[in-house]
């Protein structure tokens, strides 16, 4: 049997805003079914990577495909199967809960709507709730929605931002609890930034760090914590943030 193609391919993607380089030639392939991060300091690349993944921005040069449609060309073809959710991205503020639903399930086509948003607001306990405006909610409560949209058409390429940014560890720990079910559940592909090293090593099989818009680093989690010799992926982190790469990472780089 072949493998399935890549649900995501980059290749010498470029993004040049005026004098910066905000990436700078990256190559991804994430397989099908696989939660990969996508990790790097403030103004490392990763949103505007994320963004040319969505379709949103324009590459300076290079191409993008997600399940199989190039994202400049032909986005429309798989918008309706990607989804994505950033607690830094609010909904409509006016609207209520149930209102926002039905108006991103409508964008997205979804067959019976009424239906899907009662599972959504039942499985992610938003029916206290569900009729009061989106800008009056609690950051806990308005991430609960906003992860409602973000599967509201169950999508098969999930892109995450920072999902979890601001919340309690209770809270916290239940939105990966369902993301991690999305992905077993309808084998969806996630791409996930994140500043919390215990959240990517608990749902990623594989990490890439990006530093001033270049990969520098791509493996396991548990390659990673060898190669730059040690014992947490925050200090991984912080060695690829601050450029100070162990004499073992760079020797396999060479």
């Amino acid at each position: 049997m072949h493998a399935p193609p890549p649900a995501i391919e980059v290749e010498n993607l470029v993004k040049v805003y005026r004098r910066t380089t905000a990436v700078d030639g990256i190559n991804l392939s994430i397989a099908s079914g696989s939660v990969v991060g996508l990790l790097g300091g403030n103004g490392a690349g990763k949103t505007t990577t994320i963004s040319s993944i969505m379709g949103l921005l324009r590459p300076t040069s290079g191409s993008v495909r997600v399940l199989g449609a190039d994202m400049m060309r032909d986005r429309y073809r798989v918008l309706h199967r990607m989804n994505f959710e950033s607690p830094y991205v609010d909904l409509p503020g006016r609207l209520t809960v149930r209102q926002n639903l039905l108006v991103f399930a409508r964008l997205y086509g979804v067959p019976d709507i009424v239906a899907r948003i009662a599972t959504l607001a039942d499985e992610l306990d938003l029916l206290d709730f569900i009729d009061q405006p989106f800008g009056r909610l609690s950051a806990g409560q308005k991430t609960r929605v906003s992860l409602a949209k973000a599967l509201i058409n169950d999508p098969e390429v999930l892109l995450l931002d920072e999902p979890t940014a601001s919340l309690d560890p209770d809270t916290a720990d239940w939105v990966r609890a369902r993301i991690a079910r999305h992905r077993e559940e309808k084998g969806a592909t996630i791409l996930l930034a994140s500043h919390n090293m215990n959240e990517v090593e608990r749902l990623c099989d594989r990490v890439i760090f990006m530093r001033k818009g270049k990969i520098v680093a791509d493996a396991t989690p548990h390659q990673l914590l060898e190669r730059y010799g040690r014992d947490t992926l925050e200090e991984v982190f912080l060695d690829v943030a601050r450029g100070r790469a162990k004499a073992a990472a760079l020797a396999e780089t060479l």
